[in-house]
């Protein structure tokens, strides 16, 4: 798929990994703490003109609500470069970028894009080539609609079977990342099939895609199929897409094959991702904070398990639980479903769409000997707050149940057999 899509890009009928090709961007992404005012002086000095200003999304996520007088004035700054670039598309207090441009109809299987954000990958689980990049980089994007890239060696990951009941994608995302290393698909693309991974919806795929790049990962893409379309057709897009499939004869650099029937929840424990652990390992472990939300797990399906677990019941006295939706989009659909009526009746905190919590900048972060149990996606020494707090990651289910009992809790205890 990486191979296709990069060629499609660059104007070629075929290349290969290891290839260095120049291509043409479909969509540069910046959000405001790596956006416009880290960009805007090289990008001036250079010409100060847009390559496509419909091809430009500039999502302000990461300093809202500001907390600081700084985090004001980037916001201030972000949005006054919108205006001054005249974009169509500018988004504030939305929500994480990477969620938003998926609801605005940004992303498209086969499309090249590149974001200033590490996650951008999540774009992956549509079936487009998404990957990150750095501000200097964005300069020359902005002015010329190109860069250059190496075409990406191919780790093929097959999920087979049936996942079980409390256990999700986040569970099969740390599994992998377990077993490839933090680092061991680093420049690769991760291409996720299998039967496993065809009966997820579009939620949960995007859940893969987005923490790929915790392996290195370059991308981490997924077939598209009706369901994307279908997802896509919901948000407005009217024109036709093109669904990209691998060849039956790709050629991969590594094959890794699991069966999702076997899996348990899985625990990522300080301070890596890498550093995964069955669930049996780690519960009872003593936590101060949870966080459901998130680019990663703060989208309706990861909610509603949420509600499912946490109705009619109260979460521990001991702890505080943060709820963060995907998107605002998301939000009002939890508020019209009665969700967050459940979760705030539970005893959690509903906050606004946003990158806060999850980066350690605004409304939730840690302090120092503080442990939190987290729906997000990093779990790095001061990401969510003090370098003296400890970070733990697991799927919503198992955040939920943590809630409850403030301590790291088996989700499958408190799963019922219908669903809500």
């Amino acid at each position: 798929m990486s191979e296709k899509i990069l060629a499609k890009a660059s104007g070629r009928s075929e290349v290969k990994a290891g290839d260095i090709v120049w291509v043409k961007v479909d969509i540069a992404m910046m959000h405001d703490l790596l956006g416009p005012w880290l960009v805007d002086g090289a990008f001036k000095r250079l010409g100060g003109k847009l390559f496509d200003k419909e091809k430009v999304v500039v999502v302000s996520d990461h300093c809202t609500p500001p907390a600081t007088v700084q985090q004001a004035d980037i916001l201030k700054y972000t949005r006054d470069w919108a205006r001054e670039q005249d974009l169509s598309y500018y988004y504030e207090f939305e929500g994480p970028c990477h969620q938003v441009i998926a609801e605005h109809g940004h992303v498209r299987p086969g499309r090249l894009i590149l974001g200033t954000d590490s996650h951008t990958c999540m774009a992956g689980g549509f079936g487009a080539f998404a990957t990150g990049i750095g501000s200097t980089e964005m300069v020359g994007v902005l002015l010329t609609g190109e860069t250059w890239l190496k075409v990406p060696e191919t780790i093929k990951v097959v999920w087979d079977g049936k996942l079980p009941d409390g256990v999700f994608s986040k569970d099969i995302v740390l599994k992998t990342i377990k077993d490839l290393g933090h680092s061991g698909a680093t420049y690769q693309s991760l291409e996720f099939s299998g039967t496993a991974i065809e009966g997820l919806s579009i939620d949960e795929r995007l859940v893969l895609s987005n923490m790929a790049v915790e392996a290195g990962a370059k991308t981490g893409l997924i077939e598209p199929d009706e369901k994307v379309v279908n997802y896509l057709r919901s948000k407005g897009v009217t024109d036709e897409i093109e669904l990209v499939k691998s060849d039956f004869d790709a050629t991969y650099t590594r094959v890794l094959h699991y069966n999702a029937s076997e899996l348990e929840p899985q625990v990522a424990c300080p301070h890596e991702v890498d550093n995964v652990h069955d669930i049996s390992m780690i519960e009872g472990k003593d936590v101060d904070q949870v966080y459901l939300g998130s680019c990663t797990n703060g989208r309706i399906s990861d909610l509603r398990i949420a509600a499912q677990i946490l109705k009619g019941k109260k979460i521990s006295k001991n702890i505080r639980c943060l709820v963060v939706p995907a998107s605002q989009h998301i939000w009002m659909q939890a508020n019209k479903e009665g969700i967050l009526d459940i979760l705030t009746e539970a005893g959690c905190i509903v906050n606004m769409p946003s990158c806060g919590a999850c980066g350690g900048f605004t409304s939730g972060v840690i302090g120092a000997g503080e442990v939190v149990m987290s729906s997000s996606n990093r779990n790095f020494k001061g990401r969510m707050g003090s370098p003296k707090g400890a970070v733990y990651l697991g799927s919503p289910a198992t955040v939920a149940a943590t809630a409850i009992e403030g301590r790291i809790t088996d989700p499958r205890k408190y799963l019922l057999k219908e669903v809500y």
